[in-house]
């Protein structure tokens, strides 16, 4: 708002301008994964749009935290965003014994996609479904291995949401990376992997490892005939993998509308489905206060899951 001449007051939308020059998207990991794939689609889109240029910047290191803690301090005008995911979003900030940020730190846009994870077995594996698996591992307890893409990961978090809300037992066994666990889980060295099928896809297709569970709401569109864990009765244990963006707390709410319709907009473009299709990726939406609200509920449980102690702080 400011006073004319006149003394007359003059109201101006604090969004009817923005952006007045170039935009920087912090992807807080190295290029080529979905973060920074999906992060360049929507920056794009949004550039096209907006009339200037969305300058994607790789920040990555320490699991996102580096590019996150960037974000998290910069001045909150709207002019520096981060592409969001689980884990520097949610996870590094609570796991971390000395975190550099906070959850809170961060204004969500909103959430534009996402990836659920998967329960890959060998072929040879008997249970077929999520209510034989949990069966199967009640009747032996800490004997069979379940591999991860890395201690306090997203695929170990799930691991330990699935124990505690089965009460079962199993023996952790972290990989650097989904490519390493995977080979071992088609060769027969473990029996379970929390996988996306954008990483398991070669191999379930050569019929390499079998998919029995997925972690998410709704059935998978790329395996439409693989039911979820809430179908055959195992609840609180869905685990997705999102994309979305944020920006530093106290920006002023008609720029985070502003990106929010354009976001939504560009999430129902077909092209954009399409690829997200091809990435394995979910299309979502919504609104930031909806964004802001799965990430509290998201953090929430994540605090809850630490106090179980199946999940232990990082240094």
């Amino acid at each position: 708002m400011h006073i004319d001449n006149a003394g007359a007051q003059v109201v101006k939308n604090v969004d009817d301008d923005y952006p007045t020059k170039a935009v920087r998207l912090v992807v807080p990991f190295t290029p080529g994964g979905a973060n920074d794939i999906t992060a360049r689609l929507i920056a794009t889109e949004l550039g096209q749009t907006l009339g200037r240029q969305f300058v994607i910047d790789n920040r990555g290191g320490a699991g996102g935290s580096i590019g996150a803690e960037l974000v998290a301090k910069a001045v909150p005008d709207g002019y520096t965003l981060m592409a969001s995911n689980p884990g520097p979003s949610v996870n590094n900030p609570i796991m971390r014994r000395r975190p550099s940020y906070r959850v809170e730190d961060f204004a969500q846009v909103a959430i534009y996609g996402y990836t659920p994870l998967i329960i890959a077995v060998h072929p040879s594996f008997g249970p077929r479904n999520a209510r034989e698996l949990v069966d199967y591992l009640k009747r032996n307890p800490e004997k069979l291995s379940w591999g991860s893409t890395g201690t306090g990961g997203i695929a170990h978090i799930a691991l330990a949401l699935f124990q505690a809300a089965t009460g079962t037992d199993v023996i952790h066994v972290p990989y650097k990376g989904a490519g390493p666990g995977l080979n071992e889980l088609a060769g027969g060295s473990i029996q379970l992997f929390y996988t996306t099928l954008a990483s398991a896809d070669t191999l379930i297709k050569a019929g390499r490892i079998r998919i029995i569970g997925i972690a998410a709401p709704k059935r998978l569109s790329g395996l439409p005939d693989v039911p979820t864990l809430s179908e055959y009765g195992v609840t609180n244990a869905d685990v997705i993998v999102w994309y979305g963006l944020a920006a530093p707390a106290k920006t002023m709410p008609p720029i985070i509308e502003k990106l929010n319709r354009e976001v939504n907009r560009i999430m129902k473009m077909p092209d954009i489905g399409a690829r997200f299709g091809q990435l394995g990726i979910e299309v979502f939406g919504g609104s930031s206060l909806e964004a802001e609200e799965f990430v509290r509920n998201e953090a929430a449980r994540l605090r809850r899951l630490m106090k179980t102690g199946l999940i232990s702080p990082l240094d």
